[in-house]
């Protein structure tokens, strides 16, 4: 009996030993754990305030674990730093000679996926020079504009007309606006009144409404100036605007680049010109649609001998009013010649215009044949006046046949 009890008090001993072993192991064993986790954390959180999340883009590069420092030289060194509109879509690519981003920019990121361990959460980052660039460019795709030009409007869409095209510095850099050129160019060619023929109506007698001719633009007219259309379709783009007013972009010819007729009626001759027949001799001057004055005999450039004599045909315009003046040129035989005149109105580049010729004695209709002026337009001394009262500056003039 003594001897049983014994047995089971001795085993009963053992099994505390084992079971205060296993508690002692335990606590140890739980303390370790602990610490060990202690530990891991403290490093965790140590990495997590230095080094980016493991799952994290800059503009398509991953900078997973690496610190500021190192994940700006990543990205500097191999992000698609540029995009361009090309072909009408978004080609994103590489530029070395632009800094995707600065160490102020990354900190910024670094700061929005921080977290206080590390964590797997993807995130993916866009530069703001980038992304502002990717919304300027998809705006620029869907730009169109009014170019309303002498009563026609066309739509320019910009798709249609630009390529190569980035955003940067705040503006856009256009690289291919060859479209643009060819499509301004073709516009030109169907509005542009320089050297172009037309019906005119000109006066005979004492009618303002006489007789219609064919006549043909020389200096007077007007002609889109494409250079400057073009730098400002690109401005009109670049703001969103809808509208552009092509007249702002016109040119003329002659003495005065400004354009010439552009908006008047009676075919942009307006009402107000001055006409010469060399058949005739003679001149009209119209003012506000009505005959201002009828000269019945002028002399006009000589038709025998050298075509540099004759007055040239066409519509011109007048340059200035000179009061008074001397004419100099060369004569026919090389002699230079100096004629001092009362009145001088000029309408070519060649020095031909209306003027007084005090020295002229012969005003027959057939003086101009083989004794007339050097190209301009003689009138008698005592008419002249009547010429200078009612013509102006950048009037046009109808020289026909």
């Amino acid at each position: 009996m003594n001897e049983d009890l014994k047995k089971k008090n001795k085993r009963n001993n053992l099994i505390l030993l084992v079971v205060g072993i296993v508690i002692i192991i335990s606590v140890v064993a739980g303390f370790a754990i602990h610490n060990h986790r202690v530990t891991t954390q403290a490093a965790a959180e140590k990495f997590a305030q230095t080094h980016f999340n493991p799952n994290v883009k800059i503009d398509g590069v991953k900078v997973g674990k690496l610190t500021v420092t190192k994940a700006m030289n990543k990205v500097n060194k191999n992000a698609k730093n540029q995009v361009q509109l090309k072909n009408n879509e978004l080609v994103y690519s590489y530029n070395t000679n632009i800094q995707t981003i600065n160490k102020a920019e990354t900190q910024a990121l670094f700061k929005k996926q921080q977290t206080k361990t590390p964590s797997d959460k993807k995130y993916k980052f866009t530069t703001e020079d980038l992304t502002i660039a990717k919304d300027k460019l998809n705006a620029l795709k869907k730009a169109t504009l009014n170019y309303k030009i002498n009563g026609k409007t066309y739509v320019l869409k910009a798709r249609d007309l630009l390529n190569n095209v980035t955003y940067q510095n705040d503006r856009y850099q256009y690289g291919d606006t060859a479209k643009l050129t060819a499509r301004l160019n073709q516009i030109n060619k169907e509005v542009s009144t320089l050297h172009k023929s037309y019906k005119f109506t000109v006066p005979v007698n004492n009618k303002v409404k006489g007789k219609t001719i064919t006549i043909k633009n020389k200096t007077w007219g007007w002609g889109i100036y494409v250079k400057k259309a073009q730098r400002l379709i690109l401005d009109a783009f670049s703001k969103g605007k809808k509208d552009f007013n092509g007249a702002d972009a016109i040119y003329g010819l002659g003495y005065s680049t400004y354009a010439h007729g552009y908006g008047k009626s009676n075919s942009e001759i307006g009402d107000t010109y001055a006409v010469v027949s060399l058949k005739k001799q003679e001149v009209w001057l119209i003012r506000k649609g009505k005959l201002a004055v009828h000269l019945r005999d002028v002399v006009t450039g000589t038709m025998e001998g050298s075509k540099s004599n004759q007055t040239p045909r066409g519509v011109w315009y007048i340059h200035y009013k000179e009061s008074p003046s001397t004419l100099r040129g060369t004569n026919d035989d090389g002699s230079s010649y100096a004629s001092p005149v009362k009145y001088w109105m000029p309408f070519t580049l060649s020095g031909c215009g209306f003027h007084d010729a005090s020295w002229r004695t012969d005003w027959s209709k057939t003086a101009y044949l083989k004794g007339g002026s050097h190209g301009c337009v003689n009138v008698k001394p005592s008419e002249i006046r009547s010429v200078w009262n009612n013509i102006s500056k950048n009037e046009p003039v109808i020289i026909y046949e």
